[in-house]
This record gives C-alpha cells, structure tokens and sequence, in this order.
C-alpha cells in the first residue's frame, strides 16, 4: 500500500509561482510513474503531469505546457510540480497520484489508471 501526502499548495498571485511536493511512503517509488492532477469547482478532474518510474519521460496537458514542470526525486522517494507563470485557471484542487508500471509501459493521463492518490492540495490563484 504506497501513501501520498503533498504539501506546498496556497494562495498566489496571477504571475507568480509556486513548487508542489508529494510525499510516499509504503511502496517502491521506482515502480510508480508519478502524475498531478486537478480538479476545479463542478469541474471533473483533469489530467496536469505525468513523468515515468525513471524519470526520462514526461507530459504535460496543453494548458501547461512551458509553464509547468514535473520532476521526481526517487531517492526521497517525492515528485515535485513546479508551477511558473500562474493563471486563475489553474486554480483547483491538486492531487498526486501513482500508478504500478512495468518498466517499458506507456505513461497514461487517465485517472482510473491510477490506484493511489494523495488528500490533495488547494492552489488558489487570485488576479
């Protein structure tokens, strides 16, 4: 059973930034390909970042891309989210979620792939 807890969500300024963290414990990170998540207001959760058990490879939904960044820090067992250039969309609730893979498998961007998640955190970007 792998347990996640993120952390580093709060309240921004358009513009500004801010560096997602998310926490396991109870599995073998290197197993895991890492993704974030988001779920706004009467929104369905939406698919944000993705990088592989390696860390060699990554996605990004459109609405982020060259704005965010995933990485993964496999020795600490963390992978990180950071968010440059904030809009007031990105406002949501942001949830760390992994997903067992076999070394060679295709990321995936879609929620049910993933067995466990996080408790969220709340980024809120004012203007």
């Amino acid at each position: 059973q792998v347990q996640l807890v993120e952390s580093g969500g709060g309240l921004v300024q358009a513009g500004g930034s801010l560096r997602l963290s998310c926490t396991t414990s109870g599995g073998t990170f290197n197993r895991y390909d890492m993704s974030w998540f988001r779920q706004a207001p009467g929104k369905d959760r939406e698919f944000v970042a993705v990088i592989s058990r390696n860390g060699r490879n990554t996605n990004y939904v459109d609405s982020v891309k060259g704005r965010f960044s995933i990485s993964r820090d496999n020795d600490k067992k963390t992978v990180f989210l950071q968010m440059d250039s904030l809009k007031v969309e990105d406002t949501a609730v942001y949830y760390c979620a992994a997903r067992h893979v076999i070394l060679t498998a295709a990321t995936s961007v879609r929620p049910a792939d993933y067995a466990y998640w996080g408790q969220g955190t709340q980024v809120t970007v004012s203007s």
